[in-house]
């Protein structure tokens, strides 16, 4: 039975890493033709290779004569971090109101809230756009970051209202019984044993921000305002001889700051959703 056992877990382990492979490749294509020849590239579909350059690094870093890659890089992390601490704020805050307190029309409002998960971003863009053109907002970092201060992802507010769920509300009796109010409560008792969910929330925020481009390119017209996800558009010009090398070299470097980031938190981002959903 042991051997069978050993046979069989070889056999899973095998089929997984051929799996990965495939599933990897694209990626490590990418990385690989960005250290290519922009003439090789397509010709040659291997690994390795054959020659290797940073050129591509180069070019795709200073993008046109104005507007460097430094730009996009600098626009997009200021996007994404403002995006984390309004969702941090107003979806934590939110949570616990759902989770902790009493109110009248909670159970319908926490309906309400629910049902923006089923309604596709592309059904309000419209109302948005005229919105935020009335008020003269557009070609700005505003329309991207102002939502995330107002709750607006439902789907982090339910992350956190099932976690915050599982934390006995006895840790809040004691607490109210030594004199914390609701807030205090929050800060002191909520906070910090929502750590995980936090993580799972900051990273999936950021990742999302980082790679949104739906929109980024309806609100910014301005190339001192692109993110990276609209400087990479720029390498490719169906009218004009399109930069695959330059593209692929910078999309490698976009990953980076969300390898790193997963690299470091991905513990916690599994603690905060198998626990956001065990205790649901």
């Amino acid at each position: 039975m042991s051997k069978k056992r050993k046979l069989g877990s070889r056999i899973k382990f095998i089929c997984l890493l051929v799996f990965a492979a495939i599933v990897l490749y694209p990626l490590i294509w990418m990385i690989s033709s960005s250290f290519k020849e922009e003439s090789t590239i397509f010709s040659d579909l291997g690994i390795i290779p054959g020659a290797f350059t940073l050129e591509n690094y180069r070019i795709g870093w200073q993008s046109n004569g104005r507007v460097t890659f430094t730009t996009y890089f600098l626009n997009s992390l200021l996007v994404s971090v403002l995006s984390v601490v309004g969702n941090l704020i107003s979806c934590s805050l939110t949570a616990f109101a759902f989770a902790r307190l009493k109110f009248k029309g909670k159970n319908l409002f926490f309906a309400l809230m629910m049902m923006t998960l089923m309604l596709p971003q592309h059904a309000i863009i419209v109302p948005q756009y005229v919105y935020f053109y009335k008020l003269g907002w557009l070609d700005s970092f505003i329309p991207l970051v102002l939502p995330k201060f107002l709750a607006t992802d439902a789907f982090f507010i339910y992350l956190l209202v099932q976690f915050i769920r599982g934390i006995p509300r006895e840790l809040d009796e004691a607490a109210i019984v030594d004199g914390c109010s609701k807030y205090s409560v929050f800060f002191r008792i909520i906070l910090p044993l929502c750590q995980p969910a936090l993580v799972t929330t900051t990273i999936f925020t950021f990742m999302w921000s980082w790679n949104d481009f739906f929109t980024q390119v309806i609100y910014l017209r301005t190339t001192q305002n692109y993110t990276v996800t609209l400087g990479l558009r720029m390498f490719v010009d169906p009218t004009a001889k399109s930069a695959y090398g330059a593209m692929f070299a910078m999309s490698t470097l976009s990953i980076v700051p969300i390898l790193i980031l997963f690299v470091f938190f991905q513990k916690q981002l599994i603690e905060g959703i198998v626990a956001g959903g065990v205790k649901g």
